[in-house]
């Protein structure tokens, strides 16, 4: 833990092959980090504009482009596993993520289904599987959970999903002979990026309402005491010049949570990061400022869905795009 006396966590939203072999390891062995995170989108990023891969993909020639994928994808959480694999054995989380097929968001089987061959095919204990809290997602995370993998509920904007996450897993927790670790992905900074514009022609405060949105959803988690959920702070890298770089690390420091960040966000933080836990931040507070929000006519709904929509259709298009380079 990266302040242990508060049991927060901080892990690195990011993979790619060199920073496993270089970066990962000194931020590990410097305490900072205790686990990591993935998703289409970084492995796009990673598989797409990094030599590393070169030499393992002129190995897979004969393969359909999601199998080359998978091969890549497989190879660097299962090294990303092996590095954090002491801190797991230590009950220091230890954990790396990696997500389904995107399209699958809306097919509960399907997602069963890959959940299980991918956890099975990596073949270490420390990987979570990330479903997107979606109504197929619910009863994925749940039959998951229950045959004990480790499931990273992920693209959750709002109250509603996370609860849905969090009663999945105390469903699992119930018919499962030992209960898994689960983590609740909560995305901030993209709600703080929809809004902030029209709140500053309101002169309503800017850069609070995900802080605060998140802040309500950890209050409601943490209310349900699930065993071994957390919520997960995610989206927490900043835009621009406007905040400082730590701010969604700093202004989100949450007894019993995990943060995770970009390395340039973590980098920064233990720079100059404030170590005082910030939540949970009481109801009226949160009320406060949502009403404020309210009043200079943003609906919070709207808003949240649209969040939603984009961010699925964000990791679709993204895992598209890695699939039309590997053909």
């Amino acid at each position: 833990m990266y302040i242990a006396e508060s049991r927060f966590a901080l892990w690195a939203d990011f993979i790619e092959r060199t920073f496993l072999d270089e970066g990962f390891k000194e931020l590990i062995s410097r305490g900072i980090i205790n686990g990591a995170t993935s998703n289409p989108a970084i492995f796009k990023s990673a598989i797409l504009t990094s030599p590393a891969y070169k030499e393992q993909l002129s190995e897979l020639n004969g393969l359909s482009a999601k199998e080359k994928y998978e091969a890549l994808a497989v190879y660097d959480i299962q090294k990303a596993a092996d590095i954090l694999r002491p801190l797991y054995e230590a009950g220091d989380d230890g954990y790396v993520s990696i997500e389904v097929d995107p399209f699958l968001c809306d097919d509960a089987e399907g997602t069963i289904s890959e959940g299980i061959r991918l956890h099975t095919t990596i073949g270490r204990p420390n990987v979570m599987i990330k479903v997107p809290a979606t109504e197929a997602g619910y009863a994925a995370m749940e039959a998951l959970a229950s045959r004990g993998i480790p499931v990273n509920a992920t693209l959750i904007f709002s109250v509603a999903q996370a609860l849905a996450c969090a009663r999945a897993f105390e469903r699992a927790a119930a018919k499962a002979s030992e209960t898994v670790d689960t983590v609740i992905s909560v995305f901030v900074s993209r709600i703080d990026r929809a809004i902030d514009g029209t709140l500053a022609s309101k002169e309503v405060a800017q850069g609070l309402t995900g802080i605060m949105n998140a802040a309500d959803i950890y209050n409601r988690v943490e209310a349900l005491g699930v065993p071994k959920c957390r919520v997960l702070f995610a989206s927490t890298g900043v835009k621009g010049e406007d905040m400082r770089p730590s701010y969604y690390v700093d202004e989100l420091l949450a007894p019993g949570s995990v943060n995770t960040a970009p390395v340039a966000t973590i980098e920064a933080y233990v720079r100059g990061g404030d170590r005082t836990m910030k939540l949970p931040l009481t109801e009226s507070t949160i009320l406060d400022h949502m009403n404020a929000v309210a009043a200079a006519g943003i609906s919070m709904e709207t808003i949240i869905d649209e969040q939603i929509r984009e961010g699925l259709e964000a990791f679709k298009i993204a895992f598209n795009e890695i699939l039309s380079a590997l053909e």
